[in-house]
């Protein structure tokens, strides 16, 4: 049985992104800015800004493979100080081409996706003892709602958003669920007095059906093209449903 392709409803939403470009240890990188400002409240999995308050930024900078510094909060700190932003914001980091990102829309929700799939696999994957730390491939997936939800709804949107997320690799003919450091950020407005709170965001709620469009039109643009037919194994897109 083959993957449902959802047909997103292109129209624009709230983020809008600034590259910005760093020469770091002689390497030229970039990262992704966005400058939401006041009134948004934001979950996230990040170092920097992770949990779940109000937030005004959000970052999304390229660091060099074979990362080695052991602080990267701090790190990402300073970045966001050298880009001009200021205040509580989200911090992500990723090895991959973040130039490379993709983009979905669907119906006001904005998504934007860069993926580096070098270190990949399933989450529930067998015990094999410690591991060394693992270097920042990652699958970084920022999106915005042009509503406000409550705090529960804003932990289902999480799960939607990796649910997505999963849908498209394996529709791009990727074995795996992701990356063990993968990263997800929801923004969505912050409640005013008089105005609706969506209490769901679950993948056949309003929002969150538009969310997942647009988190899996984001990420399916962002990864490399699907492998030749025949490549994918058992847990492929050709067995899932």
């Amino acid at each position: 049985m083959s993957v449902a392709v959802p047909s997103p409803r292109v129209a624009a939403g709230p983020l809008s992104i600034h590259r910005t470009t760093r020469t770091e240890d002689g390497q030229q990188l970039h990262a992704l800015l966005w400058r939401a400002g006041p009134g948004w409240r934001m979950i996230s999995s990040a170092v920097l800004g992770g949990g779940l308050g109000e937030r005004s930024w959000v970052l999304n900078a390229q660091v060099a493979h074979g990362y080695r510094r052991t602080d990267p909060d701090a790190h990402l700190a300073e970045l966001a100080d050298a880009a001009g932003v200021f205040g509580p914001g989200v911090g992500l980091m990723t090895a991959a081409d973040v130039g490379a990102y993709g983009r979905g829309h669907d119906g006001g929700v904005d998504a934007v996706a860069t993926a580096g799939l070098r270190v990949r696999g399933w989450a529930a994957a067998p015990d094999t003892g410690p591991s060394a730390t693992t270097p920042p491939g990652t699958v970084n997936v920022i999106v915005a709602l042009p509503v406000a939800l409550t705090d529960a709804a804003l932990v289902n949107a999480v799960a939607t958003a990796t649910e997505a997320k999963v849908q498209a690799l394996l529709r791009a003919g990727y074995d795996c669920s992701g990356t063990p450091t993968d990263a997800v950020c929801v923004a969505a407005r912050t409640p005013r007095d008089g105005a609706e709170v969506h209490p769901f965001a679950g993948p056949r709620s309003l929002w969150g059906a538009r969310l997942a469009r647009a988190v899996y039109e984001a990420v399916r643009t962002s990864v490399p093209a699907p492998r030749p037919q025949g490549a994918a194994d058992l847990r492929s897109p050709a067995s899932t449903p």
